[in-house]
Parts: C-alpha cells; structure tokens; sequence
C-alpha cells in the first residue's frame, strides 16, 4: 500500500484502498517536491489518488509487486517520477497493463536533466511510457486526469472548466498588459 489516499475507499485483501484512482510513484523522497504538483493538481479536479515512493533499483521486489497489482486495486493510470538513470517508468510499464506516465526530474549530477528524459523517451517499441517535459508533474496529473475523463463525463466537466479558468487567467493578464503598457507591468508576474 502507497503512503497516502485520497478520494473513494474500498476494501481490497483486508487494506483500505481506492476504486478508480491515480497512483503517483517516485523513485526517491527527494522526487517530492516536483512530483507533488501532480497530486495537488488532481485534488483540485477531484480525482482519487495515491502516492508513493517505489524505487526501480533499490527495492526491485516492491516494484514489480505494485506494478502487477495496481491495476486490481483500482487503479486506472500510473505517474511515475525519476531522476538520472530513471528506470522506474519504463519498467512498470513492461509490467503493468495501465497506462504510464514518466516524468524526468531534474537530479543534481552535470547532466542537467537529459539522463532522466533520454531513460524514460526512449522506450523500446511494445513498451510505451507517455513522457512529459522535465520536471512537468503537473503536466502528468493533468494527463492522467484526461485518461480517467475519457469515460467520466463528471470529470471531463471539471477538466474543461480548469482550462477555461486558464484561459481566463491568460486573459487577465494580457488585459492588464494592454492597460498599463510593458513599462508597468510587474517584472516578475506570478507563475500560473
């Protein structure tokens, strides 16, 4: 069982669990803070997940475990999360039959990143891992939650209202351009 749930509970093998969830998997700890911006934008559009830590090198045995029962626990889409040699994507994929979504982050060492894409982009044919940009957590909460929406029409719903709410942002803000000029408009405006 992953360390934290949210949304509809089940019973599954005496353990609590979700029905129709999102589970969001990192190699480390360190991997939270990137990682975390998929778990906060799946709350905001109501849909049940689980996060974790399960790393592909460290704890082989657990990893093959939770990629060939996640899909009998509910859940319905996997994000998963590593930097440098990142492995874990790729390999719960060549597991598990539910969608993965791999998202590089960025690790300290001189390769700036491009370790963690290149591990997760090129996966062979028969093994697809879906890839977002480095570091794009967000990203993959967002395409997860497109998944699950396929067939949830409550969810599409809630997915079109958070683009228009961007949309409406975007428009704020080049309102706000035209008004003041580029003299005034803050040097530094809020990430969006």
């Amino acid at each position: 069982m992953l360390a934290r749930l949210h949304g509809r509970r089940v019973k599954y093998n005496n353990h609590t669990t979700h029905t129709d969830m999102i589970s969001i998997i990192m190699g480390s700890d360190s991997d939270l803070p990137v990682m975390r911006e998929a778990a906060d934008v799946l709350k905001e559009l109501g849909v049940a997940f689980e996060l974790g830590i399960v790393s592909a090198h460290r704890t082989p045995e657990r990893m093959f475990g939770f990629a060939k029962t996640a899909h009998e626990r509910g859940v319905r889409a996997i994000i998963a999360g590593a930097g440098g040699a990142a492995h874990l994507p790729g390999m719960v994929a060549s597991l598990s039959p539910l969608p993965v979504i791999g998202v590089p982050i960025r690790s300290s060492n001189s390769l700036d990143g491009w370790d963690s894409i290149l591990s997760i982009l090129q996966m062979p044919n028969g093994v697809p891992v879906a890839t977002v940009a480095l570091n794009a957590a967000k990203n993959a909460g967002i395409l997860a939650a497109q998944i699950m929406g396929s067939h949830d029409e409550s969810l599409r719903r809630r997915i079109l209202e958070y683009k228009a709410q961007m949309a409406e942002e975007v428009a704020r803000k080049y309102r706000k351009l035209e008004e003041v000029g580029y003299e005034h408009y803050p040097a530094k405006p809020k990430p969006s």
